[in-house]
């Protein structure tokens, strides 16, 4: 893994591929570190013929965390006081923006998760010249009438930490347990190892919970996502506790020309035997980009 400059933070992150192929950045979601992009599913994407970069957003992983800020109040954030919130979605999507700078790159597939999901559609919206085509995975506008979380799903995120690693990962369990896709359930090994792996490499809850208050702090993006010109696909769990599909949908009939799949049985994760589905969807997508490309030549040319 490497660290570098962006934004006017640092960002850890790690490549997979070719880097003479077509970039793609993975953007992870709420608390979640790189290693939620398994470097299986990364070397997938690789194998697709893209050069893959995965990344902790800022307050996550080893990437630049914002402890002086404190942990934010719920109750006030919710009462619609964002004057503690010391960033938004806007100021994630700039350090996605400032990442591709730093490594010598002007644009690239951008594939987002969850919270990374709304990075993605702000990076599109603030920066279109960088984003060749866009995936929206699990995620939302930003609209308060679309998207909501189960009281179950939105209880375990809310949830406190735990005090040491094994009622941090005993937490974790229970957080996935009710997160996960209910087609396609983890073992209690697989779940424990990503958890356990987790907490190992950085246990930084307050992280999360400044995160979460971006996204609460964060404007409805639909009129914008409106304007976007980029060929984009939204993926979306039929069964999502935490982002109702209504999200998922809403993305896609904000965003002009967006392909929306429904997947039966996903929750809100990314279980190994949906691999195939993301990577060929992913793939589909970018493949977008090369057919608008060849449409405005022919237009051009008169055909």
């Amino acid at each position: 893994m490497a660290r570098c400059k962006a934004n006017g933070i640092e960002l850890e992150y790690e490549t997979f591929g070719d880097p003479g192929a077509p970039a793609l950045l993975l953007v992870m979601g709420l608390g979640m570190q790189l290693l939620g992009w398994e470097s299986g599913l990364c070397e997938r994407l690789a194998g697709a013929g893209f050069h893959v970069i995965r990344y902790d957003n800022r307050d996550a992983g080893l990437s630049t965390f914002f402890d002086e800020a404190g942990v934010p109040d719920l109750t006030v954030l919710y009462s619609g006081d964002f004057s503690g919130v010391p960033y938004r979605l806007e100021d994630l999507a700039e350090d996605a923006s400032g990442l591709l700078t730093a490594l010598g790159l002007s644009a690239a597939h951008v594939v987002g998760a969850s919270m990374g999901g709304m990075i993605a559609q702000e990076l599109a919206i603030r920066h279109p010249e960088q984003v060749l085509s866009l995936c929206s995975i699990m995620s939302t506008t930003g609209a308060p009438d679309v998207g909501h979380p189960t009281a179950e799903a939105l209880g375990v995120l809310t949830a406190p930490p735990g005090t040491d690693r094994e009622s941090a990962i005993a937490r974790g369990l229970r957080t996935w347990r009710v997160l996960e896709s209910p087609a396609y359930p983890h073992t209690e090994e697989q779940l424990r190892a990503t958890v356990g792996a987790a907490y190992d490499r950085a246990n930084r809850p307050a992280g999360s919970a400044r995160q979460l208050a971006a996204i609460i702090a964060s404007p409805d993006r639909t009129e914008r996502l409106r304007k976007l010109a980029v060929p984009t696909q939204v993926v979306h769990g039929e069964a999502d506790p935490l982002v109702n599909v209504s999200g998922g949908q809403a993305t896609a009939e904000a965003i002009p020309d967006a392909q929306l799949l429904v997947v039966p049985g996903m929750g809100h994760d990314l279980p190994l035997q949906l691999w195939d589905v993301y990577v060929e969807t992913i793939v589909a997508n970018t493949l977008r980009v090369d057919e608008a490309a060849e449409a405005a030549e022919a237009s051009d040319a008169g055909l």
